[in-house]
């Protein structure tokens, strides 16, 4: 009886927990659009309303610049709703995107190895990709690490997403997050385990097995990948 009040509990959890980030989402695609993106169109209106041949060449370039920026704030909200990437050439991109992203944002350094051939389902890719993102999400926020390492690899059957940095670890009296509660069940979702090993002051590392029976499975001509920031 317990144990089912726990799962149900843990599930409200996860159910809140998405919501929030996917209100949040849409808070920040909105103000985007209004703040950035409707402010550039607007300005471009007004040049082309106020426009004479004396000003024509300086507000075709300032028009061109203001275009320029719209393009950009497009590709980061279409970025911040979906990596493109992510369907257009699987996950070994996508994870690659997301470290080099990273490594820049927090000046960490960042090993990336991957050996999967191929592509999975896409609920099997969106799943780990966005456990990729919530447990470097979090290195940024709470590890003082300053080398993380990510590894996706394709062996006996089993794809193994793991996640480890060299900071300050969990501490035993640390009530984990949402975010873990997330990612364990996405884990779940795909029929496979999510685990956390860590000691405290030695960093951490974040582990999901996943049975690659569940997935669809094409080679590609590579073998192995692996970069490092």
């Amino acid at each position: 009886m317990q144990r089912a009040e726990d799962q149900a509990l843990e599930l409200s959890r996860v159910s809140w927990h998405m919501l929030e980030g996917q209100e949040a989402a849409a808070r920040r695609f909105s103000h985007e659009l209004h703040d950035e993106l409707g402010q550039s169109l607007a300005a471009v209106k007004a040049n082309v309303v106020s426009m004479t041949p004396d000003t024509l060449a300086h507000k075709r370039a300032d028009c061109i610049s203001l275009v320029d920026e719209s393009i950009r704030n497009v590709r980061e909200l279409s970025q911040l709703l979906r990596p493109v990437i992510l369907d257009d050439f699987g996950l070994d991109a996508g994870l690659r995107w997301l470290c080099e992203r990273f490594g820049e944002r927090t000046g960490m350094r960042l090993d990336f190895r991957c050996n999967l051939r191929g592509r999975l389902l896409d609920e099997m890719e969106t799943h780990l990709f966005r456990i990729a993102q919530e447990a470097l999400t979090n290195v940024a926020r709470h590890s003082q690490a300053t080398t993380v390492h990510v590894s996706l690899s394709d062996q006996d059957s089993v794809i193994t997403l793991k996640i480890s940095d060299d900071g300050r670890g969990l501490s035993e009296h640390r009530t984990p997050g949402i975010g873990l509660t997330a990612m364990k069940a996405r884990a779940a979702q795909m029929g496979g385990k999510l685990r956390v090993e860590s000691l405290e002051g030695s960093g951490v590392c974040i582990i999901v097995t996943v049975p690659r029976a569940s997935s669809t499975y094409e080679p590609t001509p590579a073998n192995s990948h692996s970069t490092s920031r």
